[in-house]
């Protein structure tokens, strides 16, 4: 029972829309009519700027430590199991909200929150975090497009796994979250393939002006 509950809490955890909520109660704006239309740190980035998407995201990678590192151990249930379902359990809470008729973001920033909660009980993850962290920012710095960054580095993330001996559980959270991340990405994909991805950039100063929804 316990771990129904910690599944159900995580679930509501993930959902909370940071994104949308800092653009009702900050701008009092529905950050869904612009940019790319997305709940997540990136629209955030490219519609309000630099100082609210750093925050945005910081609060998204909170929501995956706090259902990983947190809620079990307070639930009584740390085996490796209840964070696992907890784990997937917070991400499918960021990318289908129940408080936006179930369309929310992407989970890059909340996968990234899980895996950090991994590392802080399971220390044997720590590496995938770095090379996997490592993977992205190489691919930012040279392609300057979030998506793609966040494909790659999802799709290397099972790979790292396998190849630092992780358990078959910990596997499968990274082959779990390698699809989340593709399928969430398509329209993304669609827009690389074309040439009509906008880039990020997350170190411009320069003040971003906001626009209507692509």
């Amino acid at each position: 029972m316990n771990i129904l509950w910690g599944i159900i809490i995580s679930y509501f955890i993930g959902s909370i829309p940071t994104a949308y909520l800092f653009g009702k109660i900050a701008r009092n704006v529905d950050i869904r009519q612009h940019g790319s239309g997305n709940v997540g740190a990136t629209n955030v980035f490219r519609v309000f700027g630099k100082c609210p998407g750093i925050l945005v995201l910081v609060l998204d990678i909170l929501k995956g430590v706090v259902a990983v590192a947190v809620i079990p151990d307070l639930l009584g249930v740390a085996d490796i199991l209840p964070r696992i379902l907890m784990s997937v359990a917070v991400v499918c809470g960021h990318n289908w909200t129940c408080f936006l008729q179930f369309k929310g973001g992407k989970g890059i920033a909340t996968s990234l929150g899980v895996l950090i909660g991994l590392t802080i009980r399971i220390a044997v993850i720590r590496p995938v975090l770095l090379w996997t962290v490592l993977t992205w920012v190489i691919c930012f710095l040279i392609s300057g497009f979030v998506s793609l960054s966040s494909i790659i580095s999802a799709v290397f993330l099972p790979i790292f796994m396998i190849f630092t001996n992780q358990s078959f559980l910990v596997i499968l959270l990274g082959i779990i979250f390698c699809v989340f991340v593709v399928l969430r990405h398509k329209p993304n994909i669609k827009r690389l393939l074309s040439g009509q991805e906008p880039k990020t950039s997350i170190f411009s100063n320069k003040k971003p002006k906001i626009s209507q929804k692509m």
